[in-house]
């Protein structure tokens, strides 16, 4: 029996049209986002899928992971065993810095093409199922709030119990009313939580989130930019509402910072801005170690990525704090997915086939391209 080779690495740069704009502390989306699916093809004719979902704000941009993945990863891979992971990504990082989301779909498909070359879903290569069902988190985040009000209530009487309250983006008046509408509009077991995506300053924020805690969130997520890691700290020591880091982690290394200086209680966990499953599971070892939980985050992120990050949290039992794996199904305009992510009663079902467990529709890959490498 021959070896399995990779023979070949597709790139398709792809603009995704979105149901619905959304509006964050760093940056608002309008009405579509970009993005790129990846195709590895092998000699034994097994097909693996990633995804690219990045946002030029936060992460990096489609154009330059696409690129970054046909220039300088596609001769790597072409002829190498992808069934070597862990090597070929360890190559990969020498290879090229930073695009962690092209990092991160190249690591998909190669963990899509493994299990389906083994006969095993992905969460089972990561250890087995801890959890074979995701609570969702949907977030409040589009400008009309009226019209989001009334989609919360919808998803509410769907069994959907979390909302992740976007704020920041406009006065804290505003952010007040929102929330105070709400706590007032839905039932009283709704669990809310607040994210500021990096939108206060330093100097008012513990004063604007003494004002938020009066509506009991769960955590607040992320108050002042990235960078700025002593405020961080200050406001977690000060305030008693768990701070949650979610710009301020995107790598192992970061993960330490945290933990040595106690910037946060808890820690977002995102493939994309990790570089891939085995590094974002390295935040979740590092973060578990010093006592703090995680919560599954993610980009704009079609169903391929959604169906990845099922997989890591299923295996990660540190992710605990559920997971926003709703893009796919009521922000993006199109899905890849022959068939879409199963969400039941609040919970994100987790695939249970081959590799990613879901099956990708090329003709759609193909028609939403904008640009293709090969």
């Amino acid at each position: 029996m021959s070896e399995l080779r990779i023979t070949g690495v597709a790139v398709y740069v792809v603009r995704w049209p979105l149901k619905m704009k959304r509006r964050h502390g760093v940056g608002d989306i309008e009405d579509s986002m970009p993005g790129a699916i990846v195709k590895i093809t092998t000699n034994a004719g097994v097909v693996g899928w990633g995804e690219v979902a990045p946002w030029s704000v936060f992460t990096g941009t489609a154009e330059a992971n696409a690129a970054g993945i046909h220039h300088y990863l596609r001769p790597l891979l072409v002829g190498a065993d992808p069934l070597k992971i862990s090597s070929l990504m360890r190559r990969i990082d020498k290879t090229l810095v930073g695009h962690t989301e092209g990092k991160a779909a190249v690591e998909m498909a190669l963990f899509d093409i493994t299990g389906k070359h083994l006969g095993v879903p992905v969460a089972q290569l990561l250890g087995g199922y801890f959890r074979s069902h995701v609570p969702l988190s949907v977030s409040i985040a589009n400008p009309d709030f009226d019209e989001d009000l009334a989609f919360a209530k919808q998803l509410v009487a769907e069994g959907v119990n979390i909302f992740k309250v976007k704020t920041g983006f406009s006065s804290h008046k505003e952010d007040l009313e929102r929330l105070e509408r709400l706590r007032t509009d839905l039932p009283s077991t709704v669990d809310l939580r607040v994210d500021y995506n990096q939108g206060l300053d330093p100097w008012d924020a513990i004063r604007q989130i003494r004002d938020v805690e009066a509506f009991r969130p769960t955590f607040i997520e992320q108050p002042v930019k990235r960078d700025q890691r002593a405020a961080m700290a200050a406001i977690t020591h000060a305030i008693d509402t768990p701070i949650m880091a979610d710009e301020s982690v995107f790598s192992p290394a970061e993960a330490i910072e945290m933990v040595r200086g106690e910037i946060a209680d808890l820690v977002s966990i995102k493939i994309m801005k990790s570089g891939g499953i085995v590094r974002a599971r390295e935040i979740a070892s590092i973060a578990e170690a010093a006592g703090i939980t995680a919560y599954g985050g993610t980009m704009f992120e079609g169903g391929l990525a959604i169906a990845a990050g099922l997989h890591m949290v299923a295996a990660t039992p540190n992710i605990a704090l559920g997971a926003e794996f709703y893009t796919s199904t009521w922000v993006m305009g199109v899905d890849i997915l022959k068939s879409p992510i199963v969400i039941d009663n609040g919970m994100t079902r987790v695939p249970t086939g081959p590799g990613l467990g879901v099956d990708v529709d090329e003709d759609i890959v193909k028609r939403s391209s904008t640009t293709h490498f090969e």
